[in-house]
């Protein structure tokens, strides 16, 4: 299935709130948590964290609970969820967040081949 961007921003935003995660709007205003932002190829999602929570995980450095590894935690419950809803998922590469294509592209022997 194909979605225009603005579509899929709303079908993204949708689901995620939907399976229970807080979705801000598009602008950064400084307040963390998920956003998802309308791009030529898609929807963009990423999160931003707490400035507590950024304090929190430099007092911890080394262990489990630091930014970037919460990073990857939320980004991959955010991916695993939109790739079981039939969307398109990859990470952008410089780990900013996750792009949502507008064209759903299966696996070879998927039930659109």
């Amino acid at each position: 299935m194909s979605y225009t961007p603005a579509e899929l921003v709303s079908r993204v935003s949708s689901c995620l709130v939907q399976a229970g995660f807080q979705v801000l709007g598009d602008t950064d205003s400084g307040i963390p948590g998920l956003r998802v932002t309308e791009m030529s190829a898609g929807a963009l999602v990423n999160w931003t964290a707490s400035d507590g929570f950024t304090a929190l995980s430099r007092d911890q450095a080394g262990h489990a609970a630091s930014h970037d590894s919460m990073r990857v935690i939320v980004q991959a419950a955010v991916a695993g969820l939109l790739v079981q809803l039939e969307h398109t998922v990859t990470a952008m590469p410089d780990g900013s967040g996750l792009m949502v294509l507008t064209e759903a592209v299966f696996p070879r022997g998927s039930k659109d081949d």
